[in-house]
């Protein structure tokens, strides 16, 4: 009779096991689109009967049924290794990969309105007033292209400036939302590490911060370690950012403009100032790589642009002055300059046009009597010659776009392998519908075995109980 109610309880703890595998079937099949969920599965063991002694033990014992160990969380910890290590590349490129698309577009080259054209219709504009000395036309034509031409300088840089502002910004942002991270893995730690040591499951715990240090990665080139203890350290630059229950957190240095920031800008510890972190992967380092100072042509790639428009308006302002210096205006004077910069300013934001009507304009030496036009024929061959501000220009442009398209195709590489190490993941980690459906099936089975044997067990205890030994019948 002992082992027929043993019997029960073995059919119960199968009623058990089957009950909490469709449970988690279902709950796995309910999060089939939850960003960062891992799939889970119970894992189970028999139980084994309690060893007899003496003389009438003998042969094998029946078990005592079925134990639910746990339910497993089925992620990879070096896949999940290989998602952070790709994600933070994949977060540094594309960022630099958007920047300096966004840079190559305020270029706007080639088009009606660039810099290439405005100078092309400038030293055009030089050839009108040298077959036309003197006449008002031509010369007013001159003035507004060349005021046209310095605003485009202008403007070009102030884009430039604009866009090193707003990343600068952009900064702040990802500090602070990396700092936001590292203080939420820091409580899932302590969370986690309780349930540990109170033997309870914590999957949906590790799940959420698993998402969160795959975030760091892609700010900060983040990378984990397990500790053991339930918890895990996170490092940035060497150093932990998150250690246990306890996390730190980091700020940026450095102006919000390009005119203050001329240390450049860098990402500290907030609790040990002064000393930089060497990020090198992840966003935050990305736009940090941006926003560095110009260093003749190995600076930060905005920097470097911004100083191309100084260079290429001192040097349009330089060229042009040597010559128009040397010739007459209509009062018989010589010694004006055609452009005027501020000292002590950026070229490019202050160049600017003195001449105000074709009287202010020297465009012959003094030499060829009311039709001398020595002065203007040679400022118009000016953008011809070989150290001119027009291929100048083209260097420019073509060295910020052979960077976009290089950045552009190391970006597009990062993010295929980025979503290579992704879909490794969830080939492990998600959850399948087909798998689930099956599993589903597998356990409502089980369940209804196990039912089956339990009214069987039944049924021949109320025959052993009820129907047998009556008297009298």
């Amino acid at each position: 009779m002992g082992s027929t109610f043993g019997g029960l309880n073995t059919a119960y703890t199968g009623l058990v096991a089957a009950r909490t595998g469709l449970d988690v079937t279902g709950q796995n099949i309910a999060n089939v689109n939850t960003d960062g969920y891992t799939r889970q599965r119970i894992t189970t063991s028999s139980i084994e009967s309690p060893a007899r002694a003496g003389i009438f033990s003998a042969g094998v014992v029946a078990g005592q049924g079925v134990s639910i160990d746990a339910i497993a969380r089925l992620g990879n910890q070096v896949v999940d290794g290989q998602v952070r290590s790709a994600a933070a590349t994949a977060g540094y490129q594309s960022t630099r990969a958007s920047a300096i698309a966004t840079l190559e577009a305020s270029l706007g080259e080639p088009s009606t309105n660039g810099i290439s054209s405005q100078l092309n219709a400038f030293w055009s504009a030089w050839g009108d007033v040298a077959n036309n000395p003197g006449d008002a036309g031509p010369a007013a034509v001159l003035i507004g292209q060349a005021t046209s031409l310095a605003a485009a300088l202008s403007a070009g840089h102030r884009a430039v400036d604009e866009q090193w502002g707003g990343l600068r910004t952009q900064s702040d942002g990802l500090a602070a939302e990396l700092n936001s991270a590292a203080s939420q893995v820091a409580g899932l730690n302590a969370r986690i590490r309780t349930n540990t040591q109170l033997g309870v499951g914590s999957n949906e715990l590790i799940d959420a911060r698993s998402l969160l240090t795959e975030r760091i990665a892609t700010i900060a080139g983040g990378t984990v370690r397990d500790v053991g203890d339930g918890t895990v350290e996170v490092l940035i630059g060497g150093d932990a950012l998150v250690s246990g229950t306890s996390a730190r957190t980091v700020t940026v240095t450095g102006g919000y403009s390009m005119a203050t920031a001329t240390a450049g800008v860098a990402v500290e510890w907030a609790d040990r100032p002064g000393r930089s972190i060497p990020l090198t992967g992840g966003s935050l380092a990305g736009t940090v790589s941006l926003l560095q100072p110009a260093a003749g042509g190995v600076g930060g790639t905005l920097a470097e642009a911004a100083a191309s428009y100084d260079a290429l308006a001192t040097q349009l302002a330089t060229q042009v002055n040597a010559v128009h210096r040397a010739g007459f205006t209509a009062d018989g004077t010589d010694g004006h300059d055609f452009f005027a910069l501020t000292p002590g300013g950026s070229p490019a934001r202050s160049l600017t046009v003195l001449p105000t009507g074709p009287g202010t304009i020297a465009s012959g030496d003094g030499e060829g009597g009311a039709h001398d036009n020595t002065v203007a024929l040679a400022i118009a061959q000016i953008g011809v010659g070989a150290g001119s501000p027009d291929r100048t220009w083209s260097a420019v442009v073509a060295t910020i776009g052979a960077t976009a398209k290089s950045e552009s195709q190391q970006a597009a590489l990062t993010d295929l392998a980025a979503s290579s190490a992704k879909n490794r993941q969830l080939s492990g980690a998600g959850v399948s519908l087909d798998e689930e459906n099956v599993n589903l099936l597998s356990y409502q089975h089980a369940y209804q075995g196990a039912a089956r044997v339990m009214t069987a067990i039944d049924e021949m205890l109320d025959t052993l109980i009820n129907g047998m030994g009556r008297v009298g019948r």
